[in-house]
């Protein structure tokens, strides 16, 4: 086993840095990965702040939700000032 260590030590580098590549060229896998972990974090903040009226899954969901609603602002925000880079 001691042998094939130094050959799956290139190739896990190989794979991570095309990985990497992938992630360059496609945002939107990459988007939705923070989103998720954002989501992770506000979802306990508003079952805190709901005083536990909410179950967990609702309240993960309506933190997707949240999330959702401002990306798509954002979005509308820019489509509608800088209308020529759609």
């Amino acid at each position: 086993m001691p042998r094939n260590l130094p050959r799956s030590i290139p190739q896990t580098l190989d794979t991570i840095s095309e990985i990497g590549s992938e992630w360059r060229r496609q945002k939107l896998p990459l988007y939705l990965f923070l989103g998720l972990c954002f989501n992770l974090i506000l979802a306990p903040a508003v079952l805190a702040a709901t005083g536990g009226d909410l179950s967990r899954t609702q309240a993960y969901w309506l933190g997707a939700l949240v999330l959702l609603t401002v990306a798509l602002s954002i979005y509308l925000f820019f489509v509608m000032f800088v209308p020529e880079r759609f």
